[in-house]
């Protein structure tokens, strides 16, 4: 009787194709290039979508934790060192919270169909435990203010942006799984 894999094992296997890293490497890039330019969606002047954050679903949804949590970290650190925006230098934390949104991401998005209830379970996770709880307590650390006076306005954000995050996440992993299955599914067959 043969057991089978864990995920983050299953995970760490998609390392040994090339393809894995082709595409780890390119959705890396998209992440940053949408970052660095700033491509964001509005929804007010204020509250505002950076979309850099489906390139690393995608990375989960295809080759899952262990390799998404990789992605967090790369794109974490290499957003840092190409960005002329860091007065206060490199803080290890949010490259924390990066590996743990990629962990998110794989957990929930893993070899199966994004339907909507994963990407509001993956989104949800990401924005609670990651935005409102970790970068709540590096931002305590870095500026010195209170978590409790941090917290009411990132709660507010964050509810906010969940259904615009969860409906663009959607939208996207729908799209990009269609076209991932065109693209390398005729390549095999040529």
């Amino acid at each position: 009787m043969q057991t089978q894999k864990n995920v983050f094992r299953r995970s760490l296997d998609e390392l040994k194709s090339s393809r894995t890293l082709v595409v780890t490497a390119m959705f890396i890039a998209f992440n940053l290039a949408f970052d660095l330019l700033g491509l964001k969606i509005y929804i007010t002047p204020e509250i505002r979508i950076s979309v850099g954050f489906v390139f690393n679903a995608a990375v989960g949804m295809f080759y899952g934790p262990t390799v998404c949590m990789m992605t967090g970290f790369c794109t974490d650190v290499l957003g840092f060192l190409l960005s002329s925006n860091n007065p206060r230098g490199y803080f290890p934390g949010y490259t924390l919270t990066a590996i743990i949104g990629g962990l998110f991401y794989g957990l929930w998005l893993y070899k199966e169909r994004p339907s909507l209830l994963r990407c509001i379970g993956a989104k949800l996770s990401v924005n609670i435990f990651c935005n409102m709880i970790l970068n709540s307590i590096w931002s305590v650390i870095l500026s010195g203010k209170g978590f409790w006076a941090l917290l009411p306005g990132r709660l507010f954000k964050n509810v906010v942006l969940l259904p615009f995050e969860v409906a663009l996440l959607w939208i996207v992993a729908n799209v990009v799984l269609r076209q991932f299955r065109r693209v390398f599914s005729s390549s095999v067959s040529s």
